[in-house]
Order: structure tokens, then C-alpha cells, then sequence
């Protein structure tokens, strides 16, 4: 199996996937955070924060807007040990993030207050992953 880190989708495809209503209920997000060692902006700007404290300032605009779109952080935690399978680096941390359904995800990150704070987490991300979960109907 290879992994690929992404910032933000690269395939027409995916976009045009994650466009589609998606499951009925609530969706979980499990992001896994890969931090750039020094953050790197966009626009040239200087800084001398690291890719996480870069990202910390997007994850603390997003605590304040996911709210206004139904969902909520239910997990968030530093990657530490890898306990079965292999991969060639660990990601750094693991978030959770609960939305009433992909429509809120998608409203919320196409706003312009999380477009604004965005440009803290292309910073300091060096990439992810972005798997979407349901919980099962047992």
C-alpha cells in the first residue's frame, strides 16, 4: 500500500467525489498531521515558527468556526508510537473532527473565515491525510 500526504486534493476526481452528498449522519474526519519543521508561507512572509505552531493557529480559528456548522474536535492527540503495520515516517498527530454530514465540512472550509486562516495550515503542513468515517449501524 503506498500513502501519499496531501495538502489539499490534487486529483479533479477526489473534488468531484467529496462534492457528492456522502453518507447519511454524522461523518468523522481522522485527520493524520504531517508538520513542516519551519513554516512556510505562500506569500514569502518571514517567520520563524515551526510547521506545528504555524498549524496551531489554524487548529485554533477552526475550534472557534466548527461550531457554526454543526460539528465539533472529539479527538486530538500527538502521534507517538507505531504499535502494528509499517510506514516509511510517523505523522505527528491525529484529530478527530465530527460534522453532521459532508455538507457542513464542505460549507465550512469554503468560507471565507476558514479560507483566511488556511493559509497558517499550508504552512505549516508538510501533508496529511483525510479519511472520512461513519459509524457503523450496529
Amino acid at each position: 500500500m503506498e500513502v501519499t500526504n496531501e495538502v489539499l486534493p490534487t486529483s479533479t476526481e477526489r473534488i468531484q467525489e467529496m462534492m457528492q452528498p456522502g453518507p447519511e449522519g454524522p461523518i468523522y474526519m481522522v485527520n493524520l498531521l504531517k508538520f513542516k519543521d519551519r513554516a512556510q508561507y505562500e506569500d514569502d512572509r518571514q517567520s520563524e515558527l515551526t510547521g506545528r505552531e504555524a498549524y496551531q493557529l489554524y487548529g485554533q480559528a477552526v475550534l472557534k468556526l466548527i461550531g457554526e456548522y454543526g460539528g465539533e474536535i472529539v479527538f486530538h492527540a500527538d502521534v507517538t508510537f507505531l504499535a502494528l503495520g509499517q510506514v516509511e515516517e510517523l505523522w505527528d498527530e491525529v484529530a478527530i473532527a465530527k460534522y453532521p454530514n459532508r455538507a457542513a465540512l464542505l460549507a465550512m472550509s469554503s468560507s471565507q473565515e476558514w479560507r483566511d486562516a488556511a493559509v497558517h495550515r499550508s504552512a505549516g503542513l508538510a501533508g496529511q491525510l483525510n479519511i472520512e468515517s461513519v459509524s457503523p449501524h450496529w
